[in-house]
């Protein structure tokens, strides 16, 4: 049964139910929005955070590059591994000095220098796991003398 229920335009409505009570309708979906998002929120949080680490290695591996190149810098001007090394360590600021590893090679005037720099990048993302990554930089410059 239903009734038929007229409207201001003057077009008649066809409602289903019985005359005389209210209908009442009931939404199946109302709890699907929270489900959907339990199922979904692992995944946004992984790839926020995945996002988050890949920026901080990005960032390190530019520090490693400038540290680097200063340090092949200063090798290729003064001829002094020690001291390149140093510039090396004192130009990654933002790192620890302790894990950086630099081999310099020999200079000798007119020929190519390098400084090789190793740290490792430790990352976490959650429900992903976490690793310790190598990274490396190498700068090559013509030894003055």
């Amino acid at each position: 049964m239903g009734t038929m229920v007229s409207r201001e335009s003057g077009r008649k409505v066809f409602r289903p139910g019985h005359p005389g009570r209210k209908t009442r309708f009931i939404r199946l979906d109302d709890g699907t929005a929270i489900v959907e998002f339990a199922l979904i929120l692992p995944v946004l949080i992984m790839l926020i955070f995945g996002i988050v680490e890949f920026g901080r290695a990005y960032n390190t591996n530019i520090t490693l590059t400038h540290a680097t190149r200063e340090g092949v810098r200063e090798l290729a001007i003064s001829g002094d591994q020690v001291a390149a090394v140093n510039v090396t360590r004192d130009s990654a600021t933002s790192l620890d000095p302790t894990l950086l590893q630099v081999t310099t090679s020999a200079c000798t005037p007119g020929q190519m220098t390098r400084v090789h720099v190793r740290y490792p990048f430790d990352y976490n993302i959650p429900l992903f796991g976490s690793t310790t990554l190598t990274l490396e930089s190498e700068a090559v410059m013509r030894c003055g003398g």
